[in-house]
């Protein structure tokens, strides 16, 4: 008797716990996600973060009971705002005059828990892929229980998906060490919970404040909370030393010469100098773009395929893609008694065009947060046809066949 195909998922993030929660049900089919964490630990998505309509377009179209699930449990992102940190106001932008739909605002660990319920059934918690090595016949792995140590052979893996992150060493092993662009900015993040009272907060929807090229990023998310992030210049070849994540020093990157902050920016900056010991710190950055190995036996998906600046929130945003445009491929292979072989390169020939573009419009949209920039002349561009016209086909064209 033949046997069914089978699919290893290396990582439960986004793009791997949907895709599996995707093809889950799928009676010829066998799928299983080794993910190196506990069921509980959301240690490494202690934030949050907002996802494009475009996410959630692709998301209803491949399963509408997931995309209201997700919605139920997230604030609406429908406004994206720019000013100056004493409040002057340089865009006020409704999403619905370039989207479909709206986004939506949730934090990283409730995203989580949403996708690995939906793929419970699938997921292996504290194993991971320590090798894989393709062959003619599929791929071999060896899988290590991060509680015992104990290991594993799987020796006839149809499709393995890489979905572990940008920093995966799965990846690197299979694809060669990704190189990283620095694109010369110190970011951070941070999730402020405990906001007594929500409707008087002066956070709300998506908003950004500029002191020359320092930005503060911040929105309210579920559970009396708000996501901040922060970034200001700094050189490629620059460190991104203990000076620079210091109280004093933080406050004055936002603090104009007049010293005067409106509301929303007093709020934030009050928050982040008292907690500076919770920010995560990164550097503006992006990686490769690559889908398909060459053995066509491995796919990269999300940040492992793609990593790209956040600037217009599409790191998370094109994970869905990935993951809605992969389940598609994956189903109609089997259901036309098609090999999985052909689904990695059917994927690098759908996605990389758009998410190239992506990549590119989300570099360029970030031309405010460098050295020298001018907030007003920068945003005044994103205010232009050009710009909301790329926006809209970013957010409107989500094509899978």
């Amino acid at each position: 008797m033949k046997r069914r195909p089978r699919i290893a998922i290396a990582g439960a993030g986004v793009a791997g716990a949907l895709l599996a929660g995707l093809l889950k049900d799928c009676p010829g089919l066998d799928v299983a996600v080794y993910e190196r964490v506990g069921e509980d630990d959301h240690s490494q998505s202690g934030t949050g973060l907002n996802v494009g309509p475009n996410a959630l377009k692709a998301l209803a179209k491949a399963c509408p009971d997931l995309e209201r699930t997700i919605r139920a449990e997230s604030f609406t992102w429908a406004r994206w705002t720019v000013a100056l940190v004493d409040g002057t106001n340089l865009m006020d932008l409704d999403l619905a005059s370039v989207a479909d739909n709206p986004g939506i605002r949730i934090r990283w660990s409730q995203l989580y828990r949403i996708l690995r319920a939906h793929a419970a059934a699938t997921i292996r918690y504290r194993r991971s892929i320590a090798t894989a090595v393709p062959h003619e016949d599929g791929v071999a792995l060896r899988v290590v229980d991060a509680q015992s140590g104990a290991e594993t052979a799987h020796d006839d893996v149809d499709l393995l998906v890489v979905a572990e992150g940008r920093f995966s060493p799965l990846r690197d092993e299979l694809f060669g060490p990704m190189a990283t662009t620095y694109v010369g900015a110190a970011t951070f993040r941070v999730l402020i919970d405990g906001i007594a009272d929500p409707a008087s907060c002066p956070i709300g929807d998506y908003g950004q404040w500029f002191n020359g090229p320092n930005r503060i990023l911040a929105f309210q998310v579920p559970g009396n909370a708000v996501y901040g992030s922060g970034s200001f210049p700094l050189g490629i070849d620059a460190k991104l030393t203990d000076d620079l994540k210091q109280p004093d020093f933080l406050r004055a990157l936002y603090t104009p010469p007049s010293g005067t902050l409106c509301p929303s920016v007093a709020f934030m900056v009050d928050h982040i100098v008292r907690n500076t010991d919770r920010i995560h710190w990164a550097r503006l950055q992006e990686g490769e773009l690559v889908y398909a190995h060459p053995s066509r036996r491995v796919l990269a998906l999300g940040d492992a395929a793609h990593p790209m600046v956040p600037t217009l929130g599409q790191g998370a945003t094109q994970a869905v893609e990935d993951a809605c445009a992969t389940a598609h491929a994956i189903l109609a292979a089997l259901r036309d008694a098609r090999p999985l072989v052909e689904v990695p390169e059917e994927i690098a020939a759908l996605r990389t065009a758009r998410v190239r573009s992506c990549m590119a419009f989300s570099r360029q949209a970030s031309d405010t947060m460098l050295a020298g920039s001018d907030p007003v002349e920068g945003t005044r561009w994103k205010t232009q046809p050009e710009f909301l016209a790329r926006l809209s086909q970013l957010y409107r064209d989500v094509a899978f066949q």
